[in-house]
């Protein structure tokens, strides 16, 4: 990264931003809100929208997150995916930061903060083990990241939770507490609950958004297609950001409104994680000199999780009503805020980087 040594990027002006990109804090609160007492006063909602499910899956979550990704996927210009391949930096950073310090940052900060509540600590370790494939491209877009790096990093560790999700699990919550003399856990979770978020999570609206791209260039070109169509579609992420949050507080809403100590403690590591990873990230990014558009990309993949997977694996193995579940739910409760300020202030580093041009 060089800082002050050129020309910054130009930063889009607020006043061009449109109304829903401007407030987005305020409808992200605003949709928190509602769900937790949506939640809260509605009797019987929680238990109605957990009904509506398939093969385990809520399908409401699963829709507001399809809706998400889509149209972020769709604008990814998938003819350059390979330039990002290329860039070894990059991917060796992601791979560092997801597969090694990610996980075992967690487990130092569940184990140092909540060693006195095991059922909360071994959910945040589940959490942790989980990197994010899904909401983490919308994080990525309103930081203005590279959308092909997010595309690669996104699949990159789509393939390392199918083959890694199960082992590291063994090893944070069995093999490492009895070698350090901690108390031991098991987790049960098949290689098939793995690949079948990854496959609708992931697989879903990537395959949509290449499809409506390639027939979208194919039919009208691809000037149409990026100055009239995408302005069209770009709206409905958010839609889709704001209905996914009102479902998850909905359905967790009489529980954390009626556990608030609980959920402060669950809070307090999750908030260091995500400051230290993503910070962490950042300068990494900064250090190997990837420019604003990579650096944002690679903290954003490295500080989010796939709590749709953590979730369902702890409600699999330890049960809904579980601590292991609620500090499942805590993660995004906690997450989407928190990661909704760093993209301001990501938006703010973008003027001390240089363009890098690749």
């Amino acid at each position: 990264m060089s800082l002050a040594s050129g020309p910054a990027p130009a930063v889009p002006a607020p006043g061009r931003l449109s109304t829903l990109d401007r407030f987005l804090p305020v409808w992200i609160g605003a949709a928190m809100a509602a769900g937790l007492l949506a939640g809260r006063w509605i009797p019987g909602l929680d238990v109605g929208l957990n009904a509506v499910t398939v093969d385990g899956i809520s399908l409401p979550i699963a829709i507001g997150l399809l809706v998400m990704m889509y149209p972020v996927l769709a604008k990814v210009r998938y003819d350059r995916l390979g330039d990002v391949t290329r860039d070894r930096r990059l991917l060796w950073s992601s791979l560092l930061l997801n597969w090694v310090l990610g996980p075992a940052l967690m487990f130092g900060l569940a184990w140092a903060l909540l060693p006195d509540l095991p059922a909360y600590r071994t959910g945040l370790i589940v959490v942790g083990l989980a990197r994010c494939i899904a909401m983490v491209v919308i994080w990525n877009d309103l930081a203005c990241g590279d959308r092909e790096a997010a595309a690669v990093l996104v699949a990159l560790n789509s393939v390392f939770q199918v083959l890694a999700f199960g082992l590291l699990g063994w090893f944070y919550l069995a093999v490492l507490p009895g070698w350090l003399g901690l108390p031991q856990s098991d987790l049960a979770v098949s290689g098939w609950q793995i690949a079948k978020s990854v496959l609708i999570f992931l697989g879903i609206p990537l395959l949509a958004g290449y499809l409506t791209r390639r027939l979208g260039e194919k039919a009208r070109g691809r000037d149409w297609y990026e100055t009239r169509f995408l302005p069209k579609l770009g709206p409905v992420a958010l839609y889709g950001l704001l209905f996914t949050i009102v479902v998850l507080f909905a359905l967790q809403g009489a529980q954390i409104t009626s556990r608030p100590l609980d959920v402060a403690r669950i809070a307090l590591p999750l908030l260091a994680y995500f400051a230290l990873m993503w910070a962490g990230s950042y300068a990494l990014g900064a250090a190997l000199g990837l420019g604003y558009e990579r650096t944002t990309t690679l903290a954003f993949t490295a500080a989010g999780n796939n709590f749709e997977l953590a979730i369902a694996v702890a409600i699999a193995t330890f049960g809904a009503a579980s601590g292991q579940a609620l500090a499942g739910v805590v993660g995004p409760l906690i997450e989407v805020p928190v990661l909704v300020g760093l993209v301001h202030v990501s938006l703010a580093l973008r003027r001390r980087f240089t363009t890098v041009s690749r």
